[in-house]
Parts: C-alpha cells; sequence; structure tokens
C-alpha cells in the first residue's frame, strides 16, 4: 500500500474536483480518494491491484485534466519546485491586465450613454457606438476570456459542467445577444443601444479574472506552511570526501557521508555527530524556543540551524528519509485529505451547477411568458443567475480552513495526520495520559536529601564520588544532581558494584556504600533510626537510597522520575475546557498518587501493563466518551491507535506518525491543549465559511432572478465570496496560541 499526492492541473472549481474524485474512486485498486480544490492535489492509496499511476493519470485525462505523476523518489525536496498549477499567477495578471484594458472603456461609455449630457457630447452615433463596443468586448472574449469557453467546451464533451460553463454560456449569451443587435440593428427595430450588453460581458469576465488572481494569491498563502518547512533545508553541504571539505548540493548527500556544519550554518540532514559540540536552534522543528546543546553522540536534525560552535556528523538519512520529509509528507498529507463536515458540501457542489442552470433557464421563460418581457429584457436576470451562483466558496469553506488550520500547527510543533483527526479533536472528553516521558520527564532525578552528621553539601560530595563510577539511572540521578550544585568530586578508590543491591568504594580513606535498604542489613549496619523517613519517602513513590560511611548511615536519598514544569498548567487547562484528564502508569499505585495529586488529574490507574492500555481506551470508549491517547508513541501504540484520536508525544527524530493521529515534537504537555484549541478554532472557522457560502447562495440566485441584482454586481460578488472565504481562514494562522512560535523564534534571535 503506497500513499500517493500528485496535482491536478485544470482544476478551477469544486465541481472540477469533485469530478475528478469520483472519477478516481471508480478505479480499482485506488482507496482513501481525496481531491483538494485548495492545493490543487489529490491524495489517494495505492494498492497495486488493478489500476497503477499511468492509469490513474490516464482516467484523469480521460475527465478532462491532467495528473502531473510524481517526480523520482531520489530528487530532493526543493523550496523552488515550480508550482504544478494551471492558472498561475502571471498568466492571470496578465489575462487581467488585458481585460482591463478593454472593459473599462466599454463599461463608460456604456454608462455615459445612459446619461443625457454625455450623449449630447458624444460624437459617435448609437449604431456606431454599438459596434466600437463590439470591436472593444471581443478581444475580451476571446483572449483572456477564452480560458472559460475552453472548459465549457472540454465539459460539453464529457456532459458535465462547473463553474466556468456557467461563466461561458452567461457572458456568451450576452455578448451573442449583443453582437445581433449591434451588426443587425434592423432585427431589433433598427436601434441597437437599447438591446446590448456588452459592459455585461466585458466586466463580468473582468471581474471574475481580479476574483481569481486574488483567490489565487490567498491560495499561495495557505501554503506558506508546507514552503517554510522546504526553505529550512540548505541547499549545499560541506562533506569531507578524502580527507579535503568539498561543497556538494544536498541532493548528493548520502548516508554515511561526513558533514562539517560552521557557525550560522543550517544542518544539511539527520545524523551522529562525531566531533564538536555547539547550541543547536531546533525551533523551526520541535517548536523549543531555546537552542539545545549537542555534543559527540548526539543526534541532529537536518534543517535545523547550527549557532555557536563547528559540529561535524555522520550522515544517517538524507532527502526524502529526515525527520523534515517526513514532517512535510505527513503535513502534505493533512492538507490534502477531507474532513467529515465537507461531505456535505461535497455532494451540494457535485448537483449545484445542473441545477443553477435549470434555474436560469425557468428564469427566463418566467420573464418571457409569465411577466411577458421581451427576450432582451429576460436576458438580464437569465445572465445574472448563472452569474450569481458560485460553488467555489462552497468548496473552499473546509479544504482553505484544514490547510491552514494544519499549517498553523506545523509551526507549533503540532503534526496533524488528516482533516479527520482536526475535527474530532474538539469532540474530545477524555485524556488518557502516560505518566511516563509525558506528564513527568521520563529520567530520575535526585528530589529529596536527609543528612545526619554530615552537611548536605559532604554528604553528596561523597555519595556522588561513588555513584560516578557506576552506569546505573539511579546512580546517574545521584552525580547528576552533584554536578548541578556545583560539588566538586574526589578521586573514588576500591569501587565495587553490587548487582542489584548497591555501590561501594573509598573516598580518601572512608568506606563509603551507597544502596537499597537489604544492601545496608547484609553488612549489618542499623537503620531504625531513618526508618520513619524512609517509609514517608517510599509512601509517595521514590527510590531511596541509603549512604553509609564507615559502617554508619549518614543520610538518605531520594530518587523519582520528576513532573515536568508545564505538565500541571497543561492538565488544569485542559480540565478548564471540560476535558477529563486520567493518567496511566505502570507504577506502583503510591508513586502514581504522589504524581496524579502533584499533575493535578481527575483520576489515575496504576500497576498498568502496555497491552492493558488498550483495553481501558476501549473500555472509555463502551462508556460513550470521546477518548484521546497520549503517549510516546513506541509502548503505547496499540492504544494510540484504538483511541479516537491518538497524540504521540515525543522529540523531533522519533516522532511516531504511523500510530498517533497528532504527532507533537518536543515533550512539553502544553501543545495538546493548542491541539484542541486548534480543532475548535478551525472547525469554528469552517462552520463560518459554509454558513456564508450558503447565505449567499440563498440570497443571492433569488434576487437574480426577481431582476433585482445587475449582473456585474453579481459578477463583482462571486468573485470576492471565494475571497472572503479564504481570507477568513487565513485567520486562523493568527489566532492567539498558535503563532506564538513565530514570535520566541524572533525575539530569540533580536
Amino acid at each position: 500500500m503506497e500513499k500517493i499526492q500528485v496535482p491536478i492541473e485544470g482544476m478551477t472549481c469544486a465541481g472540477c474536483a469533485a469530478r475528478v474524485e469520483k472519477r478516481l474512486k471508480s478505479l480499482p485498486g485506488l482507496s482513501e480518494v481525496a481531491v483538494n480544490i485548495a492545493t490543487g492535489k489529490a491524495t489517494f492509496t495505492l494498492s497495486g491491484e488493478g489500476t497503477g499511476l499511468a492509469e490513474a493519470a490516464a482516467a484523469v485525462a480521460d475527465a478532462g485534466y491532467k495528473m502531473v505523476l510524481p517526480a523520482p523518489a531520489a530528487a530532493p525536496l526543493s523550496a523552488d519546485a515550480p508550482r504544478e498549477r494551471d492558472e498561475t499567477g502571471e498568466s492571470l495578471r496578465r489575462d487581467l491586465r488585458t481585460a482591463l484594458l478593454f472593459a473599462v472603456p466599454v463599461f463608460l461609455i456604456s454608462m455615459g450613454m445612459e446619461l443625457p449630457f454625455f450623449q449630447r457630447r458624444w460624437p459617435l452615433s448609437h449604431e456606431t457606438t454599438a459596434v466600437l463596443l463590439f470591436l472593444l468586448t471581443t478581444p475580451v472574449m476571446f483572449l483572456p476570456g477564452a480560458r472559460f469557453f475552453k472548459i465549457f467546451w472540454r465539459n460539453l464533451r464529457h456532459f458535465t459542467a462547473d463553474m466556468n460553463s456557467l461563466v461561458a454560456v452567461g457572458t456568451g449569451a450576452a455578448y451573442g445577444y449583443s453582437t445581433l443587435a449591434a451588426l443587425f440593428p434592423q432585427l431589433f427595430g433598427g436601434s441597437a443601444v437599447g438591446h446590448i450588453y456588452f459592459d455585461s460581458a466585458a466586466v463580468i469576465i473582468t471581474l471574475i479574472l481580479l476574483g481569481r488572481w486574488l483567490e489565487h494569491r490567498a491560495k499561495q498563502r495557505t501554503g506558506e506552511s508546507i514552503r517554510a518547512l522546504l526553505a529550512l533545508q540548505p541547499q549545499n553541504a560541506a562533506v569531507r570526501r578524502g580527507g579535503v571539505i568539498v561543497e556538494i548540493p544536498l541532493g548528493d548527500v548520502i548516508p554515511g557521508d561526513r558533514v562539517v556544519v560552521r557557525p550560522g550554518e543550517k544542518i544539511a540532514a539527520d545524523g551522529l555527530i562525531v566531533a564538536g559540540a555547539s547550541a543547536v536552534d531546533e525551533a523551526m522543528i520541535t517548536g523549543e524556543s531555546l537552542p539545545v546543546d549537542k555534543k559527540p553522540g548526539d543526534r541532529v536534525t537536518g534543517g535545523t540551524l547550527n549557532t555557536t560552535g563547528a559540529l561535524e556528523f555522520t550522515v544517517t538519512a538524507a532527502g526524502g528519509d529526515t525527520v523534515l520529509a517526513r514532517i512535510i509528507r505527513l503535513v502534505e498529507e493533512a492538507q490534502g485529505s477531507k474532513a467529515p463536515i465537507q461531505r456535505l458540501a461535497d455532494r451540494i457542489a457535485a448537483v449545484f451547477v445542473p441545477v443553477v442552470v435549470l434555474i436560469a433557464l425557468l428564469t427566463l421563460a418566467a420573464w418571457m411568458i409569465i411577466a411577458g418581457a421581451s427576450l432582451d429584457r429576460a436576458l438580464v436576470p437569465f445572465v445574472a443567475v448563472l452569474i450569481i451562483a458560485c460553488p467555489c466558496a462552497l468548496g473552499l469553506a473546509t479544504p482553505a480552513a484544514i490547510v491552514v488550520g494544519t499549517g498553523a500547527g506545523a509551526r507549533q510543533g503540532i503534526l496533524i495526520k488528516n482533516g479527520e483527526s482536526l475535527e474530532t479533536a474538539h469532540k474530545i472528553d477524555t485524556l488518557l495520559i502516560d505518566k511516563t516521558g509525558t506528564i513527568t520527564r521520563g529520567v530520575p532525578e535526585l528530589s529529596a536529601v536527609a543528612a545526619g552528621n554530615l552537611t548536605e553539601y559532604e554528604l553528596l560530595r561523597l555519595a556522588a564520588s561513588v555513584e560516578q563510577m557506576s552506569e546505573h539511572p539511579l546512580a546517574r540521578a545521584v552525580a547528576a544532581a552533584a554536578q548541578e550544585r556545583g560539588i566538586s568530586l574526589m578521586p573514588c578508590e576500591e569501587f565495587i558494584s553490587h548487582t542489584g543491591a548497591g555501590v561501594s568504594g573509598r573516598i580518601g580513606g572512608r568506606l563509603v556504600r551507597i544502596g537499597r535498604e537489604e544492601f545496608m542489613a547484609t553488612g549489618g549496619i542499623e537503620r531504625s533510626a531513618w526508618r520513619e523517613r524512609a517509609e514517608r519517602w517510599s509512601g509517595e513513590g521514590k527510590s531511596l537510597l541509603y549512604v553509609a560511611i564507615d559502617g554508619r548511615i549518614e543520610g538518605l536519598l531520594a530518587v523519582a522520575d520528576t513532573i515536568r514544569p508545564e505538565s500541571a498548567g497543561a492538565i488544569q487547562a485542559l480540565r478548564r475546557r471540560g476535558i477529563r484528564v486520567v493518567m496511566l502508569t505502570g507504577d506502583h499505585p503510591a508513586a502514581a498518587a504522589a504524581i496524579a495529586a502533584e499533575a493535578g488529574v481527575d483520576d489515575f490507574i496504576a500497576g498498568v501493563h502496555p497491552e492493558e492500555k488498550a483495553e481501558i481506551v476501549s473500555r472509555e470508549q463502551r462508556a460513550g466518551r470521546v477518548v484521546a491517547m497520549v503517549g510516546d508513541g513506541i509502548n503505547d501504540a496499540p492504544a494510540l491507535a484504538r483511541a479516537d484520536i491518538g497524540i504521540a508525544i515525543g522529540g523531533g527524530a522519533d516522532v511516531a506518525v504511523e500510530s498517533a493521529a497528532i504527532t507533537l515534537l518536543g515533550g512539553d504537555l502544553s501543545r495538546v491543549v493548542k491541539a484542541i484549541d486548534l480543532s475548535r478554532r478551525t472547525l469554528r472557522t469552517i462552520k463560518q465559511n459554509l454558513f456564508w457560502a450558503f447565505i449567499y447562495n440563498i440570497v443571492g440566485i433569488p434576487l437574480a432572478a426577481l431582476g433585482l441584482l445587475n449582473p456585474m454586481v453579481a459578477a463583482l460578488a462571486m468573485s470576492f465570496s471565494s475571497v472572503s472565504v479564504l481570507a477568513n481562514s487565513l485567520r486562523l494562522r493568527f489566532e492567539p496560541g498558535l503563532s506564538g512560535a513565530k514570535k520566541e523564534s524572533a525575539a530569540k534571535k533580536e
């Protein structure tokens, strides 16, 4: 099974997208088909059975469009890659200039001929003026307006219709009727001026081109998140080859290469540092505002920025296999997907154009038969109905919001798998959170120290001097705590590691033993004086280390997995949004209770094995709850997959995109709050877009049919309806809390 995303050329409205999608869905071997008019792309899963890419492209061509087949997988991603769109900004701009050049004088002359003072000063007769308007309008119809008629004839051959068909029929009817009246006025009683609508034809085409140009610019802005990610990649990399550093194109970098990164340069690929140390700015990948210190043995991610020192790393992934490439693919797939709310708009758009044509014909007949109007008088509401009907705004309402919403999330380190996930997230009422590495840091830390006859400083110095020789996680926690406090350590002699019990060694001639209570008991060391404190700390779920010096216990150290500083605030924010938060952990109930109390969760379940988490998710779902699961995306994979929304939280180098619907780069739990807020804001924007698109047509079409709407005003309103939907969607980029990473990054650079 292979997921494919390809551009489709020739689509100009929601009807086009619906037609391409219907054609692709009819092919065997294709599933999960979605065609997005906002991105101009089709996304589908190819099983390899029955239909290949070439057959899919042929089917799309048979429908009257063109599928742009993907480049070879080895080709590097590029921010400068050409945008495979039929209506580029340049062609629209050129056609718009041409249309304006001719349409403006047509409009001014036509309006002037309605004014007595203009008629007295105008040197040409009515008949000659009509011919002049014909000559000025014809270039508009057959140069910039040719695009509408080409698509109209293509649709006619396939027995289909779309928005371009409405424009072609409406302006074609106005132009054709006016041409007869101008060139053969005797057919209309000898006077042409009262029977021509060249201004409507020319101005309508000009206004629709203006709307499409503005729409094109707005669509480009919706795709800025992808272009921003692509722009993270450097164009070249400094690679060590044969002892010499050479600059090569990014596409030539392969796994195993040794890449040198100077201060201020972007890291070209994913890799493992082999030399040097520096602070790396990973804000654009993880959303973290502070640079991360890197040293030999640490991993680096392509697209991040090296700040202070020089680094040399061995490439582990390059080109399309890097973390950045995976993120880009994930965002593109999300932007190309459909949300469930879009199904209603799709069903309406599929039948919209035929219904509008029928309404327009009924309007023409009603004006001529019931109202007794002449053909030229009935032509005005007929054209207005065709022009005011705009399925484009309806078709853009959902995908535009999805594209902007997923892009806004990506800039905050929130990677959303598809539109359905983005929509569903707002319904969450229960959040199950794995404790270790999510609520807590995931690594043990020294949390408490109790000293007897020694000072806390002296106790830690002796204990850490021995523990520095051990690789045990608890030993590393003690040694790290001493280092953080600036305690200088002493050399250790006669070090012995007692497996599963503790360690011992001599510091300055004194025998230091550190370990569990059982380790002290085997040495016959008295412990009763420390029993009360040991029981209290054990009840809080902490791991205890006794410190004995020369056969006497001089202190007690407590080590625990401590809560992340942002966890409690994030959990309270979730609860304020009406979400019940439940912590899952494999820890002892006492340890779980302590963390649960500190984090402020509603409930917790302790002693849970990884395979049991999926059953807990199912149990909550059977109770009628909409469940999200937050975990590290590895041992929580079954629960993440079973939840209504799986949210994987972790570092940028190990994003769990397969099992989770949403992936959060970095370990900040507050991004869960942002993801849910983003879902709610996106859904609100979609509903606003759909409301205005529906209201626009519900109100506009009757007004046009009753003759209360001038066709040129209808064209102006139609053009700006799509632009307004896009503009409303773009507001998501500037919603509070969704542009913070950008501001933090800018402030940091200043």
